[in-house]
């Protein structure tokens, strides 16, 4: 928990709610232990999405495909979702469910690792949400840095790992080291790249917003 517990709740409490079929695959979600998108997570993209009205979304990591749908539902109605996933098991998951919301037109998945089918990928994009694996922001960056329309917007999910991004890697589980220094080295690059804004919130499992000037 990164903010207060009591705060957190109190926060999600005053949310207006999601579509009963969202809510469906969040409940699906929790049962299942599929990692999607935080309740405060949630808020911040609806805002996002009203606020900068993006044509183009790119999402890297669809798990069953929670955020793609929740983009498409409070973002504009012309706008189309390109989402990528590589884990077998998900994807099957992820057709259906855009499938039963009707959403199949709106929203393509492209299946693969991530890190290669951004380097074939081309055009450009106005919004990008990066909810992947953690370990592999800093490679997935300079990729979708150049597929970001100029005043485009970077969304990266859980780049604060429950505050342990602060500890010192050696007061982090061994076997988590290698994702805790990635993470501060993206972060890094985040706040330090040229020609980039960047602010980081400590929304859900905290969120970095990045901008091209």
């Amino acid at each position: 928990m990164i903010i207060e517990e009591r705060l957190s709740v109190f926060i999600d409490s005053l949310d207006a709610g999601i579509t009963p079929f969202l809510e469906e695959i969040e409940s699906y979600a929790k049962e299942n232990r599929v990692p999607i998108v935080r309740k405060a997570t949630q808020s911040l993209l609806k805002f996002l999405l009203a606020f900068a009205k993006p044509e183009s979304i790119l999402e890297i990591g669809t798990a069953i495909g929670f955020s793609a749908l929740l983009m498409s539902e409070y973002g504009p109605e012309s706008c189309h979702i390109t989402t990528i996933e590589k884990y077998e098991k998900r994807i099957p998951v992820a057709r259906e469910n855009f499938a039963k919301a009707g959403k199949e037109e709106q929203i393509t998945l492209l299946e693969g690792d991530a890190a290669e089918v951004l380097k074939i990928l081309g055009g450009s994009y106005d919004m990008i949400f990066m909810d992947a694996a953690k370990g592999q922001y800093l490679n997935f960056l300079p990729d979708a840095l150049r597929l970001l329309a100029p005043g485009g917007l970077l969304v990266s999910d859980n780049v604060l790992q429950e505050g342990d991004v602060i500890q010192s890697r050696y007061a982090v589980v061994r076997r988590d080291r290698t994702i805790h220094a990635r993470m501060r080295e993206y972060l890094y690059e985040l706040k330090h790249t040229p020609g980039l804004e960047t602010v980081i919130l400590p929304v859900g499992d905290g969120v970095a917003l990045t901008t091209k000037r």
